[in-house]
């Protein structure tokens, strides 16, 4: 509670990269915690306690504004702002206010959306997939990008992958880990970017 009360929470950024030109194309932002004593905590274990607590709405809108002042300065200081990812908590979503708690959280954004995306995994997207639809299509009007997280391991339905507002499908890592060993994982990598291409989305490889 006091990390996220006194702002410790602060972010990483992951960079994605384009296989065929080998250039930085965008980032993930990560949560991160220093405790008291120095030491950086591990996100897996403070994570579980925010959702749990319900301090994840909070330190969700700081991370979205973490991200919009990051993209800022970066554009600020004359560089190539890749695209910032954002990712977004089963009970930020399920808010009645979630596209209002993200307008309070960016403020004024230009046409890009200040250069945020933000990634929803499959099994929350599906839980109510028609207000997902109108709420991420609120947000794609604003400029926001929308990805598709961990794809391949919750329970997307085909009918509705064409429906949803989504910019990125994201391979999950389990999926990449296995691919030099199974073929069977080569064969659902191969799958989900033939996929992705008819469906004119752009597709990130986790934990390559």
């Amino acid at each position: 509670r006091k990390a996220v009360e006194q702002g410790e929470i602060f972010l990483h950024y992951q960079p994605k990269f384009d296989l065929a030109t080998r250039r930085l194309v965008g980032v993930e932002a990560l949560m991160r915690w220093r405790s008291p004593d120095g030491g950086l905590v591990s996100p897996a274990k403070f994570v579980p306690v925010l959702e749990q607590t319900g301090l994840i709405l909070e330190a969700g809108q700081q991370v979205l504004a973490a991200a919009k002042r990051t993209y800022r300065v970066w554009k600020t200081r004359g560089l190539n702002a890749p695209r910032i990812a954002v990712n977004v908590s089963a009970l930020q979503l399920r808010r009645k206010s979630f596209v209002a708690d993200v307008r309070a959280a960016l403020g004024d954004v230009e046409a890009d959306g200040e250069g945020v995306d933000l990634e929803l995994t499959e099994s929350l997207l599906m839980t109510d997939v028609d207000e997902s639809i109108r709420k991420l299509r609120e947000l794609r009007e604003m400029g926001l990008r929308m990805a598709l997280d961990d794809f391949g391991t919750g329970y997307s339905s085909l009918a509705y992958l064409s429906k949803l507002p989504l910019d990125t499908l994201k391979i999950d890592r389990s999926f990449v880990h296995g691919m030099t060993d199974k073929a069977d994982d080569t064969s659902i990598i191969s799958t989900i970017i033939s996929l992705a291409q008819s469906l004119r989305l752009k597709v990130v490889a986790e934990g390559v």
